[in-house]
């Protein structure tokens, strides 16, 4: 019998205008993590959607042998039924729905019909047990946070009898810690339950960590698969095989050219709209310079997110009280179309729910927030809006077969790329920049850090928020540190390091 559980052979997939996948080959032993890297539209997810039915058998061709047997599924459920799980970035939960409920949705404890709730709560308990959820079975969804729902999506996944498990990037919306204990976790039941798992991940040292073979694929074609312990294994080997050629710079060189103060918050509090007792900023004071880009550093949950919808046009929070200033004059920002006309953008941290229109093309995207610009009389001008959009196509690099292919069809880097486009023809003065390359992969990341460093050359102010904070000290000129809905410290980019930030971080805890 072959030690292999998976075999997909020779998998091509079309899309109208694109070749996604050519030829691509995977082996996946029995009982191995087995990472799959490669740059956004590399062809990782369409791969897995192929394997797990979402790509129905005849939109595809090639093989798919899944524990010797050769198999044609036409949705996901002929896939689960073999023992194949896929967990998407985007979570499949409902939040209005306690996790024993989540656990079992569409695979309900049922006699005769009937839903047998006992049974439903009991075994969702051995589950919680397993993965190592602490909170009780009637919790709803939407009151745990990011890390524990991943949690919650793998204990769905093990109720299914899972043989196989995909994770498509399960940890980019986590921190260190949430991270570090869902790595924990697939290693335990990789090891203890014997569960084979493919894992799709652009954080390069979390697949070194835990990865017995990692497959590159670039460009719709199988590049390499290097085996632990017989090949050389480094994050600069995984980034050639990615993009294709060495990569020595993470970050673009930068010679600033800070000017005078540009944009100050003064005294700015803001409350929980859902518990208006609770104040969630807490009197935060910064400022940001021409040219400048100033970074805002800070664990999940310390306010970061908070901040910058609250001063975009009081886009999050109640009770908001403090003062804006914009080149020494104090702006009056009401909402979120006055924010816009004052100069200021905020590229949300959610590109999919709050960035984007998905289902519209990427003309129609790029041109969102300043439809004035090219109407005549409240009507959209189509030649200046395809002309617009054409020309923010080549500045920004954006990777598509046209201005009229939809943004659901993008990768994420270039998805991430008409999210900037479209904040950048608001001709903004300031900047937030959210989580501005999450899910995106390294060479993707340093184009994205190479429009941020254009536009604080034209003189732009830009503030950027990020939980990596290797990516914080690469880009940023300044740094500010929060915790608990405060500023508790400043510093330049010579004296700014993860541990001196790390350090601010507790200090203000304690």
């Amino acid at each position: 019998m072959s030690e292999n559980i998976l075999e997909m052979i020779d998998i091509t997939k079309t899309f109208p205008g694109v070749k996604a996948l050519d030829s691509v080959n995977l082996k996946v032993k029995k009982g191995e993590i087995h990472a799959l890297v490669g740059e956004n539209g590399a062809g990782k997810s369409t791969l897995m959607s192929v394997l797990s039915g979402i790509y129905p058998y005849g939109s595809y061709t090639g093989d798919i042998l899944f524990e010797g047997s050769i198999c044609n599924f036409k949705d996901i459920k002929e896939s689960e039924k073999k023992g194949i799980v896929i967990i998407h970035q985007e979570l499949a939960l409902s939040p209005y729905m306690s996790i024993a409920e989540n656990i079992f949705l569409g695979n309900e404890q049922s006699n005769k019909g009937i839903i047998d709730w006992n049974k439903t709560h009991s075994e969702a308990k051995k589950f919680i047990d397993l993965v190592g959820l602490k909170e009780n079975h009637n919790t709803l969804v939407r009151d745990i946070g990011v890390g524990k729902q991943q949690l919650v999506e793998i204990a769905k996944a093990l109720s299914k009898d899972v043989k196989l498990l995909i994770l498509d990037e399960p940890t980019a919306a986590l921190n260190d810690d949430d991270s570090e204990h869902l790595l924990n976790l697939l290693m335990k039941i990789n090891k203890e339950k014997g569960i084979s798992c493919i894992i799709i991940s652009h954080k390069l040292n979390e697949v070194t960590k835990i990865a017995d073979q990692i497959t590159v694929i670039r460009d719709g074609r199988t590049i390499e698969t290097l085996v632990k312990h017989v090949d050389e294994i480094s994050e600069a080997r995984i980034i050639r095989g990615m993009v294709g050629r060495d990569l020595t710079d993470r970050f673009p060189k930068r010679t600033p050219n800070i000017g005078e103060v540009r944009f100050e918050v003064k005294n700015w509090t803001v409350y929980d709209p859902m518990d208006e007792t609770r104040k969630r900023i807490d009197n935060v004071n910064f400022n940001v310079k021409r040219g400048e880009i100033v970074g805002i550093a800070g664990l999940m949950g310390s306010g970061r997110t908070e901040l910058a919808m609250s001063i975009f046009g009081k886009a999050y929070g109640k009770h908001i009280t403090g003062e804006l200033y914009k080149d020494g004059e104090q702006l009056i920002v009401k909402d979120v179309r006055q924010a816009i006309q004052k100069g200021l953008a905020y590229v949300t941290e959610d590109r999919k729910t709050a960035g984007l229109v998905l289902i519209e093309d990427i003309k129609k995207n790029v041109t969102l927030s300043n439809l004035q610009k090219i109407s005549n009389w409240h009507v959209v001008n189509q030649n200046k809006e395809l002309v617009v959009a054409e020309e923010y196509r080549g500045k920004l690099n954006i990777k598509s077969s046209s201005i009229h292919q939809k943004t659901g069809n993008l990768s994420g880097g270039n998805q991430q790329k008409v999210v900037l486009s479209k904040w950048i023809f608001s001709e903004p003065e300031i900047l937030i920049l959210d989580e501005p390359t999450r899910g995106i992969d390294v060479g993707a990341k340093y184009e994205i850090y190479t429009i941020i460093q254009n536009l604080a050359n034209e003189g732009k102010s830009v503030i950027v928020i990020s939980s990596e904070l290797p990516e914080i000290l690469g880009v940023c000129d300044r740094v500010y540190v929060m915790n608990e809905g405060k500023i508790v410290g400043e510093m330049g980019r010579s004296e700014a390091t993860q541990e001196s930030i790390m350090a601010c971080i507790l200090q203000s805890s304690s």
